[in-house]
């Protein structure tokens, strides 16, 4: 079996690493942090113009019509850049209203496509403890949408974004016209940078095809697992590419700190853990574009990419000391952008819980697992 990524997949993440390394280097960053703007606009008209937005939006709709194998590639490329694009949510945003709303009768995903709209989405609601805070209540012409939705990214930039409601007590995605005059929004800024709104409801009226089916939920869930973790995977990597430098330059006794034998154990470690979830990850976006049940691969994925972060940042920051807490160095980026990260995938408990719980239910695995899923589809 060839486990090799095709000449046109290396081509994009190549083109997607030279994109954001080139434009995201230290001395932008350094700018862009009091600059006080929501995104990158920039790079993001860049990535309109090379195509990156609509790598996962179908052909039929103006994208490229790609896996979420290019689509990790890309991400990978602009967490390794700390790049401040809202790439995966966009063109997820508008793969869910394709598959699931295939008529396109809001226009939307046309839109996403051409980049003549933005799009995002929310799924926090499946991991806070607080759940699902927007209420769809059923009326003769559709729904009534009243409650809240707490930080949707680029809410304020945003157009339109899918958001979860709780519907006669199913967890349903509805998709929401931002500009409606019942939706009011309160701006704020993540510690990573990126820049959200609350969202407050009372009284909203939608027509009754503005909730997506259930089963868009899990569909979304997966790709949103998937995108988070190829996130996190690229930032994982340069927190230990940088580390490495340092800790090979920096001296105290007269040797170098790598030298030392607790450095190098902690970054063995390191290594492992970033090579377990490249593995799980890749595992994670083959099912999928395979067309495959994934539902515990999900959960392993997010847990690895939880566990990754923190004890990679930890470490980052623990062996460059006190430079690491100073804000002219460009280190402490990482570690917000991989604590960030964790919380949109729930945290290491959570997903532990939710993975084991899985396997508590389900005694399938191994090929009677693969075998059903192939008898399914």
């Amino acid at each position: 079996m060839d486990f090799e990524f095709s000449e046109d997949q290396r081509a994009i993440a190549q083109m997607a690493d030279g994109l954001f390394v080139d434009h995201c280097h230290d001395d932008y960053m350094r700018q862009w942090d009091t600059s006080g703007e929501p995104m990158m606009a920039p790079l993001w008209g860049l990535c309109i113009e090379t195509g990156l937005h609509a790598l996962a939006i179908p052909e039929e709709y103006g994208g490229s019509g790609l896996g979420m194998t290019e689509l990790m590639l890309v991400l990978q490329a602009q967490g390794k850049a700390l790049a401040q694009v809202p790439l995966w949510r966009h063109q997820l945003a508008a793969a869910t209203l394709a598959r699931f709303d295939p008529s396109d009768r809001s226009g939307w995903v046309a839109k996403a496509a051409s980049g003549e709209a933005l799009l995002s989405l929310s799924l926090d609601g499946l991991n806070s403890a607080l759940g699902i805070e927007l209420l769809a209540q059923p009326t003769a012409e559709g729904w009534t949408i009243s409650g809240r939705v707490a930080a949707l990214a680029l809410g304020d930039q945003s157009r339109a974004a899918l958001v979860l409601v709780q519907a006669e007590g199913v967890p349903r995605l509805l998709l929401l016209d931002l500009s409606a005059p019942e939706v009011q929004r309160i701006s704020a800024v993540l510690t990573h940078g990126e820049a959200v709104s609350d969202l407050h409801i009372e009284g909203l009226t939608v027509d009754a095809a503005a909730l997506l089916p259930p089963e868009a939920v899990a569909w979304l869930e997966l790709r949103s697992v998937a995108a988070l973790a190829a996130l996190q995977l690229g930032v994982s990597e340069e927190q230990i590419r940088r580390t490495v430098i340092y800790v090979s330059e920096r001296k105290q006794f007269e040797r170098s700190i790598g030298s030392f034998q607790a450095v190098q154990m902690s970054m063995a470690d390191n290594h492992i853990a970033v090579e377990a979830l490249r593995t799980a990850l890749w595992q994670l976006v083959y099912r999928i574009d395979a067309g495959l049940l994934a539902p515990c691969e999900a959960l392993a994925t997010a847990w690895l990419a939880c566990e990754a972060g923190h004890r990679i940042g930890h470490l980052a920051q623990h062996v460059h000391g006190g430079i690491g807490v100073d804000l002219t160095y460009p280190i402490h980026r990482f570690l917000y952008w991989s604590r960030g990260l964790g919380l949109a995938l729930g945290g290491s408990a959570a997903n532990l819980e939710r993975l084991g719980d899985w396997l508590n239910d389900n005694d399938k695995l191994g090929w009677k697992y693969d075998l059903e899923e192939h008898q399914a589809l």
